[in-house]
């Protein structure tokens, strides 16, 4: 297939040029696109969650405590979420595509690498280096939907993107607990390596082309457009509640691979892994999140999921049983599901001109929260109980609920 390169030297996004070309445009290639999308999101984000199963055996592997070997996971987190503000005018100079393209083919060459590190500072280290050059992704596919679907697909694309992003942080577990204890934890990131070369060649044979960034005028104001984003007070609440989302979702999950090996549950590597497995249900409603939005609103189905999902994290630490534990996380993630597109198509109606700018801050809060999700859930399950810990994710998103009513207040 041959994908038509744009041209345009103002750097206007590319469009179709008729009605004939929207319609194939909207019947065969977005489709694809939307497709390869996804699987690239899965296989980016992955990387944020492979080393969460993986951190036992840092710890015994490297002699050190497992707070420190969390920072396999943390450190990749941190040098991601600041790879969204530091990276996001390339985007304006050379396109939302190109980055995408560039970014997978080098992050398929720097994976690798974190295989051959035989020291825990080395395997953080190049962890970081692996976020960084991630970071390329999320920002740029949330603003280049944007740039290159209509407007009425728009919504029902980010949710098949959010699910991609959530199904990343169930499918990096399973991989990373397939891996150990054979063949071993350097080819997970061997793997992964092949993976970000395959998405590059995918995405750019596959998805269409946007267009090239613009000038100087363009790229410089970027962080001024930021910084304008973070006085709207509105935003500046959708933004605390971004930081939120992740936070207790990557926390959680850093803390239940500890509350399931311990009395009563006491299940081994695989029971945990089938229980993680197991939020995959919740994911199912993410697609839909356009259709629900189109019929509730989205201030409505903000509130409603932030509900649902606090409840869902609370059950997790009261549950007397593994089958009621399964089932409170299916509900914690579903509610999670819905809160990620929702809160994205409400920042780009509050940013207006200035989207680009508020994927950028929107995903650098985003995962700055998973960043800190393990290191907190991990000392708050070492000062308490399950119960406690669970019960202060719980609590962070009621706070987040009381932000919605205010950001959403007519």
């Amino acid at each position: 297939m041959t994908i038509a390169r744009n041209t345009n030297p103002k750097g206007a996004s590319r469009m179709p040029k008729s009605a004939a070309e929207a319609q194939a445009l909207s019947l065969y290639r977005l489709p694809v696109a939307t497709a390869v999308l996804v699987w690239c999101g899965v296989a980016v984000v992955s990387s944020l969650y492979v080393a969460l199963p993986m951190n036992a055996m840092f710890a015994e592997t490297f002699a050190v405590s497992a707070e420190l070997a969390a920072w396999t996971s943390s450190g990749f987190s941190f040098a991601y979420a600041a790879g969204f503000l530091l990276l996001a005018p390339l985007a304006a100079r050379y396109g939302t595509w190109r980055i995408m393209v560039a970014g997978l083919a080098i992050l398929g060459l720097v994976t690798p690498l974190i295989g051959l590190m035989d020291s825990l500072p080395g395997v953080i280290a190049m962890r970081a280096a692996q976020g960084f050059v991630a970071a390329t992704f999320a920002p740029n596919a949330l603003t280049y939907i944007a740039e290159v679907y209509p407007a009425d697909k728009r919504i029902a694309t980010v949710g098949f993107l959010s699910t991609g992003f959530l199904l990343a942080g169930i499918v990096g577990q399973v991989f990373g607990s397939l891996m150990l204890p054979a063949p071993g934890w350097p080819y997970a990131f061997y793997v992964l390596g092949a993976a970000y070369l395959i998405s590059a060649a995918l995405l750019g044979l596959f998805a269409p082309a946007s267009g090239r960034g613009g000038g100087e005028s363009e790229r410089l104001p970027i962080y001024r457009q930021i910084g304008a984003l973070l006085r709207n007070k509105r935003l500046a609440l959708l933004f605390f509640i971004a930081l939120t989302l992740f936070l207790v979702f990557v926390g959680m999950y850093a803390a239940l691979g500890s509350v399931l090996a311990a009395p009563p549950y006491s299940l081994d590597a695989d029971g945990i892994m089938l229980v993680r497995a197991a939020g995959i249900v919740g994911m199912a409603l993410s697609p839909f999140t356009g259709a629900l939005a189109a019929r509730f609103g989205l201030p409505r189905m903000l509130k409603a999921a932030l509900l649902g999902a606090s409840v869902g994290l609370a059950a997790i630490g009261l549950s007397a049983s593994l089958a009621a534990l399964v089932v409170s996380s299916v509900v914690f993630v579903a509610g999670i599901s819905v809160l990620i597109p929702t809160l994205v198509s409400l920042a780009g109606q509050q940013a207006g001109s200035a989207r680009g700018a508020a994927m950028a801050m929107y995903s650098f809060i985003l995962f700055l929260g998973a960043t800190l999700g393990p290191l907190v859930s991990l000392r708050l399950l070492h000062a308490g109980s399950a119960l406690i810990a669970f019960g202060a994710l719980a609590l962070l998103l009621l706070v987040s609920y009381a932000c919605a009513i205010a950001a959403t207040r007519p």
